[in-house]
């Protein structure tokens, strides 16, 4: 038996996210030819993905808690465990909007059209690669490079996205996409200092 049944928006999932992975330039090719909207891209394709590397983040703590530190005892507390994952969760969602904003008021100045929708789907999309890496957050520690490998992937996905979805000259796609990673570099850093306070929301460890 199918863990996906045929026909089903999981299926359609599981063969965008393949063909995105695959073969990325008939994929944008085909993403950009979609008559989409924004909150439909959040509820089938933002809001499941994200939450990949939250969940499996989440499981991962709770399965690897408990630590030992010149023989001393030290567990994780539960409360920080969740509040890291929901407030990492809920931070990407919003920080995938601010990106499309950037996207698509930078759009102009390379030569580009400006459309939030496209911009949108541009982020959406490209995040891809890094929230189906996130999988191997079920072990933490290990897989690192996995999870590294698969943001850089986002990254080229963008990079392969941009001149497609933004109408923008593909000679100035270098720079356009260094604006672009600047601003997801400084939303990143944001989130990983937000995380951090919800991490040691009640304590970060207690000793048992």
């Amino acid at each position: 038996m199918n863990v996906v049944e045929p026909g089903s928006p999981a299926e359609d999932l599981v063969r965008r996210v393949t063909r995105l992975l695959l073969n990325p330039l008939v994929a944008w090719e085909q993403i950009d030819a979609e008559d989409d909207s924004i909150e439909a891209l959040y509820r089938r394709w933002v809001i499941p993905l994200a939450a990949v590397p939250a969940v499996c983040g989440a499981i991962g703590q709770f399965g690897f808690r408990s630590y030992r530190l010149f023989g001393i005892p030290f567990h994780r507390n539960p409360f920080g465990i969740v509040g890291e994952a929901l407030v990492g969760y809920a931070l990407t969602l919003g920080a995938v909007y601010v990106v499309a904003l950037v996207v698509d008021e930078l759009a102009i100045q390379f030569g580009g059209e400006r459309s939030r929708t496209q911009a949108f789907k541009l982020v959406a999309y490209s995040g891809t690669a890094a929230w189906v890496a996130g999988v191997v957050r079920l072990v933490p520690g290990v897989g690192w490079l996995l999870a590294l490998l698969g943001g850089l992937y986002s990254l080229y996905l963008l990079y392969l996205g941009l001149p497609k979805l933004m109408r923008s000259d593909p000679e100035r796609t270098l720079p356009f996409f260094a604006l672009v990673l600047v601003t997801s570099l400084g939303l990143a850093l944001l989130i990983s200092m937000l995380t951090t306070c919800a991490t040691n929301y009640g304590g970060p460890v207690s000793i048992y």
